[in-house]
């Protein structure tokens, strides 16, 4: 699955950013659990990609907090 852009995830709906953000936090656990237990990873910059993107989708959950708290 290709990195999520900015604008994808400020079109998403709250629901769908945690919805997001709880799949690829389970993704990146199983696979440092993978790297852990001496597995080979497919795609090892799959796990940068992935940091990145919960990043990014946190960030605008940020952003969008922080613009309610200030109304």
């Amino acid at each position: 699955m290709p990195m999520m852009r900015m604008k994808e995830i400020r079109d998403m709906s709250n629901e769908e950013r945690e919805k997001r953000l709880s799949e690829l936090r389970t993704e990146l656990v199983r696979m440092r659990t993978m790297v852990k237990a001496g597995g080979a990873v497919e795609n090892p910059a799959r796990i940068r990609e992935l940091k990145k993107t919960i990043a990014r989708i946190l960030t605008v959950m940020n952003e969008e907090a922080g613009k309610e708290a200030h109304k």
